[in-house]
């Protein structure tokens, strides 16, 4: 009797408010858009700071700041229950389902374990931030090496002892992860649970204006688009590879994860060299051409802005070039990892990048400003709508502009001496995009099928690490260069991991940026083969584009991408028109060859 009074005792207040006759839903959702503001901007100032100087006190600071997010949002969400059955009107049903989807970590109503929660997402995120290997016994840092300095060996080595040390060194890094990750589901899935879905990634799949299970589905069948030409390039590379690494690299099966230029082989960019069609055929040495001719942080993102405001689009606020940050500091650490920020919401907009003179980098530059330029054409929405119109459009719009920086783009901005224009040096274009965009697909599809897996108990914690792998090898084509040990936690060496960010967003924007690229190129006025477009400089495309980033998330995406593209619904066809002259070209160099694996 005691005990049930005490239950009752701590749901009075929900009880209460559930009780009191509600507000009508308009004065509600003001109330709650104000709040919300409020409290994601203290959010993303306190995270900002814990980014950026990473140390006990700020991470406590960023939890306080996320476990107060995280309570309003709760209340929010479960004063939303009032309005159950009322017939709304389409936007106020709309900012009620986005709020009900409004987080990756939908807090537990206890308010311990969501103190516990905000807490275990911030020790996560300091543990990869600060993550580095130290020989044993270093003293002051001496000898340690940061993922920096692990990546750099990635991309530039060539010896295959070097490149197995570089990669084993930064999963040094996550075991120290798994105890609080097990906890984090643990959590994530209470919360999620408390806002009637079956568990986190059920919450996540609802997120695209579709059943959750329907979005499963149409995930699989844009990776059934792509797939036979994923399945050429790694058939292709694996063959090259083979030759450079005899003994290491097969012909046949998976390839090693620790020989594709990259610490999780998410892009095979930096292999490039070992894999060029047509050797010297065309001056594709971006990242010589930027350290030979000295290229600096800010003159590259100086170059990305350019291509935004030569679409017609407005330049950015002086303030973003005295906050962001562009390069690593010497005098502490910090979370390297390229990301954009709007800090209040209201157009206080960064970049956090520790910017090196690379052709990587340049992309990764032009794909944050395509966030940057997002948050300022929609940030006089209510915060509800301050979003894209799914997370693959916020992650599509930069990449869509990126594949119009063509080879003849560089030439123009002074980075290359010449630009290709036969057909053997269209095809070097061609394999470097494709190892970047491609060899990436399998990668994005997969990561958020190991998460959906792990939050549904399909995988218990045992075979977390092994699952990892089958999936990896079932997506990718991909093993481990060497037997993990017991106290493994791989995926927590990717930063989307410990960062509770979803990664499907990802795949689908490698395929929507291809839809996003021909519309734009159609508004410009281009003809001929896609591959050969570059809408740079067009103000028609950049008003089409305006349009869209305008509308945030205020309508269903299949809006969204209709304004944009014609079409209602995400499709693969103009990646495969894209990459047409190389997918016939790999499958005349593979002829004979056993695809597959």
């Amino acid at each position: 009797m005691r005990r049930a009074l005490l239950v009752l005792l701590a749901l009075w207040p929900a009880l209460a408010a559930a009780e009191a006759p509600p507000k009508p839903v308009k004065v509600f959702l003001d109330e709650v858009n104000a709040t919300l503001r409020a409290r994601w901007a203290e959010s993303e100032r306190a995270a900002w700071v814990a980014a950026n100087f990473i140390t006990v006190d700020t991470q406590a600071i960023e939890a306080q700041a996320r476990e107060r997010l995280m309570a309003a949002t709760s209340e929010a969400v479960t004063a939303t229950a009032a309005y159950k059955g009322d017939a709304l009107d389409p936007e106020s049903a709309r900012m009620i389902t986005l709020l009900r989807l409004s987080t990756s970590a939908p807090a537990p109503l206890n308010a311990e374990r969501r103190s516990e929660l905000a807490t275990v997402l911030a020790d996560l995120g300091g543990l990869y931030g600060a993550g580095k290997w130290c020989p044993p016994g270093a003293k002051d840092g001496a000898g340690c090496q940061t993922l920096g300095d692990l990546s750099k060996i990635m991309a530039e080595s060539r010896d295959p002892k070097a490149l197995l040390q570089a990669w084993t060194r930064w999963r040094t890094v996550s075991p120290a992860m798994k105890p609080l990750y097990e906890r984090f589901v643990a959590l994530g899935n209470e919360g999620a649970r408390g806002i009637e879905f079956k568990d986190l990634g059920d919450a996540w799949r609802s997120g695209y204006d579709m059943p959750a299970e329907a979005f499963e589905a149409e995930t699989e069948r844009l990776w059934q688009q792509v797939q036979p030409l994923y399945e050429q390039l790694h058939c292709y590379v694996r063959g090259r590879l083979a030759k450079r690494y005899a003994g290491v690299v097969s012909a046949k099966g998976t390839l090693p994860a620790h020989v594709l230029g990259n610490m999780w082989a998410q892009d095979w960019l930096e292999i490039y060299p070992l894999v060029e069609p047509f050797p010297g055929k065309a001056p594709l040495d971006v990242t010589g051409a930027l350290k030979a001719k000295q290229w600096d942080a800010m003159r590259m993102v100086k170059l990305a802005e350019g291509f935004f405001t030569g679409l017609g689009l407005k330049p950015l606020p002086p303030s973003f070039f005295e906050r962001s940050l562009f390069e690593k500091p010497q005098d502490r650490e910090v979370e390297c990892h390229a990301s954009a920020w709007d800090v209040n919401y209201q157009g206080d907009v960064r970049i956090k990048m520790c910017i090196e003179p690379t052709e990587s980098d340049l992309i990764t530059i032009h794909h944050e400003l395509g966030h940057i330029y997002y948050y300022l054409y929609y940030n006089q929405l209510p915060i509800l709508y301050q979003s894209g119109a799914h997370d693959g459009f916020h992650e599509a719009i930069g990449d869509a502009l990126a594949l119009s920086v063509t080879p003849g783009y560089l030439k123009q901005a002074g980075i290359l001496d010449a630009a290709p224009d036969d057909a053997e040096g269209l095809l070097n274009v061609q394999m470097k995009v494709a190892l970047d965009k491609i060899a990436f697909l399998p990668f994005g599809r997969m990561i958020d099928q190991w998460r959906w897996d792990v939050f549904s108990g399909k995988v218990k914690p045992a075979d977390w690490n092994a699952h990892w792998w089958r999936l990896r090898a079932q997506y990718q084509g991909i093993h481990p260069p060497v037997a993990r040990p017991a106290d493994a936690f791989d995926p927590g060496a990717k930063y989307h991991i410990p960062a509770n960010t979803p990664y499907v967003r990802y795949f689908l924007s490698f395929v929507v940026q291809f839809q996003f690229y021909k519309a734009l190129c159609e508004a410009a006025g281009h003809t001929g083969p896609l591959h050969t477009c570059s809408f740079a400089g067009s103000k028609a495309a950049g008003e089409r584009l305006a349009k869209v980033l305008a509308m945030g998330a205020s309508k269903p995406w299949p809006d969204a991408m209709e304004a944009f593209t014609g079409q209602r619904a995400m499709d693969a066809s103009a990646l495969l028109e894209y990459f047409a002259p190389l997918q016939a070209w790999l499958k005349t160099q593979n002829a004979g060859q056993a695809c597959g694996w």
